[in-house]
């Protein structure tokens, strides 16, 4: 997936963590007597929970967890609290603080609730997280995190008052939604506040992105910057099928045990609180998504007995004859965009060609970004 045919530009914290995994998986497969090109085919999922994943140091605390999160939160949305786990679970495989945990599962649950249609007012609310406590499972955020879910990143005056889209997870959260707080509602707008803070601008405007794209929807984004997107019609295939096969996917069970590194070892036993129902084929989908997943049974309590787990003993997509079956006769439609509630916000975030005079984009911030990054050209290549 990388616009230049190889990687590059990759964050230490990401190298190392592959570096260790590969390590890892080397000595599993030794010790279990496997080929090593059939570890990402065994057939039985128990094995798996012997090999850990968390492959990061403790203490990495860079942004690098943050700009590649959207995925999970899009798969789980039906499921606010496993969506806000897995979101979390998703940062600390390589970067393993509880920062980057918290800022993670912070980030989803925006991302769940901007797909559930909840305004941008209600998004940046500073009692969001006191109003959405059980997708948390009652489990406090940060003091850092937690300051920015209380507003410490809405401020006028932006670079000027502190702002600074650094590689610290916790600036470059708040960096980001400071963008989508100032973006007037137009998602040029905010991705352009985010690049000129200067800095690690290419991450800050990806951790914006994906925010005010599920926010704002796929059809609002700047087809002048669409088009010029490396594989952009993959991804917006891609993007769809995420969501297509998280309809598919239920949670086995309500007490997840999940394995983490051992300085998170008070989250070694999530529990999802039993106040929160499983979701029905009404309560759950935006009406978009009703429409186009009629043919979708509500979600049991009962575990499918073929299903595979992609999260072993934590949940699966139902592979049923019943399941196979609908999948045949269906296919992804315009409903499983980006953002399936961007169609009904359209009319209040209309795609405009935005002045940068109008918004005061013309002149940059009394500052020295890294000359790499200033003035980014939208058709340079972006990392991957």
């Amino acid at each position: 997936m990388s616009s230049t045919g190889h990687c590059f530009d990759i964050g230490a914290a990401t190298s190392n963590s592959l570096r260790e995994f590969e390590r890892r998986q080397r000595k599993f497969a030794t010790e279990h007597q496997i080929r090593p090109e059939r570890l990402d085919h065994l057939p039985d999922p128990h094995i798996l929970d012997q090999f850990n994943v968390f492959c990061s140091e403790e203490g990495v605390a860079g942004n690098g967890a943050l700009m590649r999160l959207a995925p999970v939160p899009l798969f789980f949305h039906k499921y606010p609290a496993h969506a806000v786990l897995f979101s979390g679970l998703s940062g600390i495989i390589t970067h393993g603080d509880r920062k980057a945990y918290d800022a993670c599962r912070y980030y989803g649950a925006l991302i769940v609730a901007a797909l559930q249609n909840e305004t941008k007012n209600e998004l940046l609310h500073e009692e969001f997280y006191s109003k959405h406590e059980s997708w948390f499972n009652n489990d406090p955020l940060t003091p850092e995190v937690m300051k920015i879910a209380k507003g410490s990143y809405k401020r006028p005056k932006g670079y000027d008052a502190g702002i600074r889209g650094k590689g610290y997870i916790v600036n470059a959260l708040e960096a980001a939604l400071w963008a989508l707080w100032s973006d007037n509602g137009f998602f040029e707008t905010g991705a352009l506040n985010a690049v000129n803070l200067g800095d690690d601008t290419d991450t800050t405007a990806a951790i914006y992105g994906q925010l005010a794209g599920a926010l704002y929807g796929f059809k609002n984004l700047p087809l002048k910057w669409v088009k010029h997107v490396y594989a952009h019609s993959f991804i917006s295939c891609l993007s769809k099928w995420i969501i297509y096969e998280g309809q598919f996917w239920q949670p086995k069970q309500s007490i997840l045990n999940t394995r983490l590194p051992d300085y998170l070892s008070n989250l070694n036993v999530v529990i999802v609180s039993q106040s929160i129902k499983e979701p029905t084929e009404d309560s759950t989908l935006t009406p978009k998504e009703k429409s186009a997943s009629s043919f979708e049974k509500p979600p049991t309590d009962e575990p499918s007995k073929k299903g595979k787990s992609n999260y072993p003993g934590k949940g699966s997509t139902k592979t049923t004859t019943e399941t196979r079956s609908r999948r045949a006769s269906a296919r992804p439609t315009s409903a499983t965009e980006l953002s399936q509630s961007g169609a009904n916000k359209s009319a209040k975030t209309p795609v405009q060609n935005v002045s940068h005079s109008e918004h005061g984009l013309h002149k940059e911030p009394q500052r020295t970004p890294k000359k790499s990054k200033q003035n980014p050209d939208p058709n340079s290549p972006r990392k991957s």
